[in-house]
């Protein structure tokens, strides 16, 4: 566990279905968690800093990770941009959202699309931040940002063409933390590291 500001929480953690290790974060004083699974502590963490999830926010519509057991435990309220809700139906009930919208603890849901049509970028002006869901990532604590494998995209190259105008356009935003939900975040110069990869 990492308070990377202040009620800023990040951990990782190995999925379970795909092996790779993973990013979840937590709004401890929004009450707001973002693509979790579960902390270190298990869901008595959360009780343990004060805090339990009212809202889980999802950054696509994989990401659902351990989503209803915190909604079991806790009666949080999920929320999917409605492009990606389709894929969840039978798992539980989910609020959806679209580009543009402000979200629970201010954040603000911005298009990604390219990888998937529900790729979603999450600006969370209060701690400077971007968290970013399949388009970027980073395999190593100190690796540089690269895109997924080409195995994961239908058209490699048209993909990152797409992903790189999508990420230009959000480099208007005031950020300086990047947050990835596959790899170690970057909390410093993520906007000066995303501006290079995409050239």
């Amino acid at each position: 566990m990492q308070e990377i500001d202040e009620g800023l929480w990040h951990w990782t953690a190995t999925h379970p279905k795909i092996g790779w290790e993973v990013s979840s974060y937590y709004l401890s004083g929004e009450r707001v968690l973002i693509d979790p699974l579960l902390p270190p502590g298990g869901l008595g963490w959360f009780e343990q800093v004060g805090s339990t999830p009212a809202h889980v926010l999802l950054s696509c519509r994989h990401h659902d990770r351990a989503t209803w057991e915190v909604v079991e435990a806790f009666g949080a309220e999920v929320h999917c941009v409605d492009k990606g809700v389709h894929e969840l139906r039978g798992r539980g009930p989910v609020t959806p959202f679209r580009f543009g919208d402000e979200l629970p603890g201010g954040v603000i849901a911005r298009e990604v699309g390219s990888i998937s049509p529900d790729e979603t970028a999450l600006y969370i002006a209060e701690h400077r931040a971007l968290l970013c869901a399949d388009g970027v990532i980073r395999s190593g604590s100190d690796s540089p940002l690269e895109f997924v494998p080409d195995s994961l995209m239908d058209d490699p190259e048209q993909t990152k063409a797409g992903l790189r105008a999508a990420f230009a356009a959000l480099l208007d935003l005031d950020f300086d933390r990047l947050l990835l939900a596959h790899g170690q975040p970057i909390l410093a110069g993520g906007k000066r590291a995303l501006a290079a990869f995409v050239g």
